[in-house]
């Protein structure tokens, strides 16, 4: 019964914001008919993800699909596995890969549905145990038996879960902008501030339109989410054109809009059973001040969920915090790392 009212509850939330959306979205197309519905094909990846500074780009076999890295650095290192967030991917952490791969097998992946990985059809495929799985089987085909993991956004609820799950894979956690899922859990169920600002995610729930949204007027949904003036970078000169093109390049791929939305839906429809065990691992949450989509009330109360955990707030960043303060995160990353 409490799941039936759930799915209610969830579906009523998706069909507000999306008739909301819906209006928005055609009040703009009425006004100017042929910008919002122009999209540029981008058939060729830009130059910036073919910089060689920024590491070689191979494939990985896991038991459930092919995943596509960016690696820099020795392989006799020990390894840092970078994990990206929506919409990203690998190269959201350019601003890491060169700083840290003097000490460390840098590898950024893309995830499942994102980048050149697999994308797998369907919502099912991208419940958190698949994402967490991903991890699970791509430390050892890169070779290794554990890792320093470095996640973003969604990327940290997956690292979160899977530090949980699997410790002993997790040298050392480092976790940005990306609320332990607890600690979520329970804001969101005190906090109206919270609930609101998580509307984004009752409108994924919603077939074809978010789509359709992020991608009018040539992906400038995905523009916006960076540039824009709310929820986007303070500093925007760190996200140039190119750096743009690369994520708009990144959206366009063939059901990868789909895939990275599925994220979401798979999140509401199939809730993961959180587990009881706190996290072992020392832990360095970095938080972005003036991040609009997540609460900095998330920072707060974390220590019953993990034994040694250290919060470095960065102040004059957004939700974006490794782009939009990368020197005063790798300093923040140096400090823990070094002890």
């Amino acid at each position: 019964m409490a799941s039936i009212i759930e799915s209610v509850i969830t579906w009523g939330f998706a069909c507000f914001y999306g008739s909301l959306v819906a209006i928005r979205t055609l009040f703009r197309i009425i006004i100017h008919p042929v910008n919002s519905l122009t999209v540029k094909r981008r058939d060729t990846a830009p130059k910036c993800l073919n910089d060689p500074s920024l590491g070689d780009h191979r494939y990985l076999r896991t038991k459930e699909l092919k995943i596509h890295y960016v690696a820099n650095g020795d392989t006799n290192k020990p390894l840092m596995l970078l994990v990206h967030g929506f919409p990203e991917f690998w190269y959201s952490w350019r601003y890491q890969m060169k700083e840290f791969s003097n000490d460390y097998r840098v590898v950024a992946i893309d995830m499942r549905g994102y980048g050149d990985s697999d994308k797998p059809s369907g919502i099912a495929p991208y419940t958190i145990d698949y994402l967490t799985g991903d991890l699970r089987d791509a430390i050892p085909a890169l070779g290794y038996s554990s890792c320093v993991l470095v996640a973003h956004d969604w990327g940290a609820a997956v690292a979160w879960q899977f530090a949980m799950e699997y410790p002993v894979l997790v040298d050392k956690l480092i976790i940005m902008n990306g609320p332990h899922p607890k600690r979520m859990q329970k804001l969101i169920q005190s906090s109206r501030k919270q609930f609101f600002m998580s509307w984004y995610m009752f409108f994924f729930q919603l077939p074809y339109l978010p789509e359709f949204v992020l991608s009018m007027s040539d992906y400038n949904g995905i523009k916006a989410m960076f540039h824009g003036r709310g929820v986007g970078l303070r500093n925007r000169d760190n996200i140039t054109a190119d750096d743009l093109e690369a994520f708009k390049h990144n959206c366009q791929r063939e059901g990868a809009l789909t895939a990275m939305i599925n994220y979401y839906r798979a999140a509401l429809r199939y809730t993961p059973k959180l587990k009881s065990a706190v996290i072992t691992s020392p832990t360095l949450l970095i938080w972005g001040e003036e991040d609009t989509a997540l609460d900095i009330a998330l920072t707060e109360g974390l220590e019953k969920y993990v034994h040694d955990i250290n919060v470095k707030l960065i102040p004059g960043a957004s939700h974006w915090v490794q782009q939009d303060q990368p020197e005063l995160v790798n300093e923040a990353m140096y400090d823990f790392l070094q002890g």
